[in-house]
């Protein structure tokens, strides 16, 4: 029981180890998207939403004022002379106004009808905040096929790296083989020194491709926020060619960015419509409302004032017509570059289509290429040993095995690189 318990420990703690040794494709473009500096702008845009709409809904609350102002007038209302000597002959004096006034008033104003302006400040910031979400999603889309070209390319040359390691041993072997007839003096020294040659060319080779593959690895390790190591990247599945219509998130933005032109229009719109609110105004001061009052003495009063508000300003009808010509032709220019993505989109899933029938095509071929290429290569060094050929020969059908394996080995990761690249394209 305790080494059924054991072997299934040691079982769980090897995949774990495992797994933690490998990572996918999936697994990068995750680990890409939660390091891109890009992420942390959904969080800002929500946010920014959030204080635009409460800024919006904040146009309802009653707005209060405070000011206080100290005057002086070059003239003020008096009674008619013939009055003023009437009363001064009664003994009654009035002085009239002064020429110095002040007041210290509070202003309460309560909008009732905003002519839609305030819901066009929260329609205009809801559609300012879709565009910015939308243009973040077009990034991260970017992000998925930057994170896809490096990935595909460093599989790319694992196999070349593999297939010349193939190679290096091929050479090897048969050179060890020509080192074993020149020593019984069926071959000659020249023939190894060919076969040498070759062994360090392809030594030179595997060194760049190991070197390109490393640089790789170091990009690919800093978009996804740590260093790959010894990681092993694992092939993804072929996956079918994807079918239907086009979902990128660059359409989602040209929708949003006409949605946030329509909304500015309502927005200028609304600047032309008449306001209606209440208004409460009580101020103390010299004079009152009561001139009367304020003629006979300089005594300061309070005073309050109410009423309903009506205000319209026909200046904004000045512009509107351009502002709204301008906005309709944004509107249309966003539409044009719609249609050119469009374009240019199809282009590129017709290209990728075309593409992925070419390499299923030579695909169906290679493994037959292959097989022959390795039968007259085995038959050449069976040729040499017999003396038939000499090591120029055996060179040509080892150069052609390793061309026809690593066209294979190339194919067979260009078609998937291809079928994720449709896929990206169409964002299926």
């Amino acid at each position: 029981m305790m080494k059924r318990v054991v072997v299934l420990c040691l079982g769980l703690w090897c995949g774990l180890v495992g797994a933690r040794a490998q990572l996918t494709l999936d697994d990068c473009r995750q680990m890409a998207r939660e390091h891109y500096p890009e992420i942390r702008q959904y969080d800002l845009i929500r946010q920014t939403e959030a204080y635009s709409l409460s800024n919006a809904a904040r146009a309802w609350i009653p707005q209060v004022a405070l000011s206080a102002q100290a005057t002086w007038q070059t003239d003020v209302p008096t009674f008619p002379d013939v009055l003023t000597g009437m009363l001064s002959r009664q003994g009654v004096e009035i002085p009239g106004l002064r020429q110095d006034q002040y007041k210290v008033a509070l202003e309460l104003n309560q909008t009732i009808w905003d002519g839609g302006k305030s819901a066009a400040d929260r329609g205009m910031a809801r559609a300012e905040a879709a565009e910015q979400r939308s243009s973040a999603d077009v990034e991260m889309h970017s992000l998925d096929g930057r994170i896809d070209d490096l990935y595909f390319g460093i599989l790319l040359l694992d196999e070349r790296i593999a297939q010349t390691r193939l190679t290096q041993e091929l050479l090897r072997s048969n050179l060890a083989k020509i080192e074993a007839l020149q020593r019984n003096g069926v071959a000659m020294q020249s023939d190894a020194d060919v076969l040498e040659a070759e062994l360090l060319t392809v030594g030179q080779q595997l060194g760049q491709f190991e070197a390109s593959r490393e640089s790789y690895r170091g990009m690919l390790g800093l978009f996804i926020g740590e260093a790959l190591g010894d990681r092993t990247l694992l092939r993804p599945a072929v996956v079918e060619a994807p079918m239907g219509g086009n979902e990128r998130p660059e359409l989602s933005l040209f929708a949003a960015k006409i949605d946030r032109l329509s909304a500015q229009e309502r927005l200028v719109k609304s600047s032309s419509m008449p306001r209606l609110g209440l208004f409460a105004q009580g101020y103390y001061g010299y004079p009152g409302l009561d001139f009367m009052q304020g003629m006979m003495n300089g005594d300061w009063s309070w005073n309050a004032l109410l009423g309903v508000k009506l205000s319209w300003n026909f200046g904004a009808y000045y512009t509107q017509k351009n502002n709204l010509d301008k906005l309709r032709t944004a509107r249309r220019q966003v539409e044009v570059q719609r249609d050119i993505f469009l374009f240019n989109t199809q282009l590129q899933t017709t290209q990728n289509q075309g593409d992925i029938a070419r390499l299923r095509r030579a695909l169906a071929d290679d493994d037959r290429i292959v097989a022959l290429r390795r039968s007259v290569r085995e038959a050449a060094e069976s040729k040499l040993r017999n003396g038939v050929i000499d090591t120029h020969d055996l060179l040509m059908k080892i150069t052609d095995e390793a061309t026809a394996s690593m066209a294979r080995s190339m194919r067979e990761i260009e078609l998937l690189k291809t079928l994720y690249e449709l896929k990206h394209t169409m964002n299926r």
